[in-house]
């Protein structure tokens, strides 16, 4: 009969630290109820922007407030829309253990100088901080025209699209998007929080354009210097910058 010493048994497997990009929510409000409208206001813009992330969610902005707070329900809404909550960190110790009882681990809290990607959503009372914007070396390129309902999402790189994006259409990149085209329905650039991207058209005369979650909409009209010209958008700060291409 064959022996397995403990030295042996300790082969099959290392123990490591690990680095691992995460979605921080950052919850503002301890009513579960708002929080799932607005979550779901939020995913409508950008329906498939999860894709079983994990998730930390933080509770800093809530840390002094006296209500409860229903983890299990906050933890059914977060899987419910694709992602995977594993962590809580920010909270007193109270909100803390409730956490820990509905399955949630503690993490460390945020150094106080660390730099955070912010998504502005509405000013809705829950905001998602992508700590590790996602960018990758992929194009995808679309060669026919988008009509009203039709969604791409270049997940994890640039979208290049050669023809037509019509109103009520949506593109998506975690990158950078490029119509050459008219851009008239809705164009959301980096996605994942990479306040780098940009959005370019020869075309500009959007819906919506959106970078790393700040967005503006046709209720603001666009400069004429823009519109229905070839412009480019961009993030200075968290502010859109939309300007003409020379």
């Amino acid at each position: 009969m064959a022996l397995t010493t403990s030295a042996q048994a300790r082969t099959s497997f290392d123990l490591k630290s690990a680095s691992l990009p995460v979605v921080a929510v950052v919850l503002k409000t301890t009513d579960a109820a708002l929080f799932a409208a607005d979550l779901a206001d939020r995913v409508a813009d950008a329906p498939g922007f999860f894709d079983n992330d994990p998730v930390l969610i933080d509770l800093a902005p809530v840390r002094e407030a006296e209500e409860s707070i229903d983890f299990a329900a906050i933890v059914a809404l977060l899987r419910s829309h694709s992602t995977l909550p594993v962590a809580v960190r920010g909270g007193n110790a109270a909100q803390m253990e409730a956490a820990r009882a509905a399955g949630l681990a503690p993490a460390p809290d945020a150094p106080p100088a660390r730099a955070e990607v912010r998504e502005v959503v509405r000013e809705v009372e829950v905001e998602v901080v992508r700590e590790v914007p996602v960018a990758g070396p992929g194009t995808m390129v679309i060669d026919k025209p988008l009509r009203s309902g039709q969604q791409v999402y270049a997940r994890g790189g640039d979208l290049v699209v050669m023809a037509v994006v019509s109103f009520g259409a949506e593109v998506i990149a975690d990158g950078n998007i490029h119509v050459y085209a008219p851009l008239r329905g809705r164009a959301i650039a980096g996605a994942r929080g990479n306040t780098e991207a940009r959005i370019f058209s020869t075309c500009l005369e959007p819906q919506l354009v959106s970078i790393a979650g700040i967005y503006r909409t046709t209720e603001t009209e666009l400069p004429a210097d823009v519109r229905g010209k070839p412009a480019q958008v961009r993030l200075d700060g968290e502010k859109l910058i939309i300007e003409p291409l020379a």
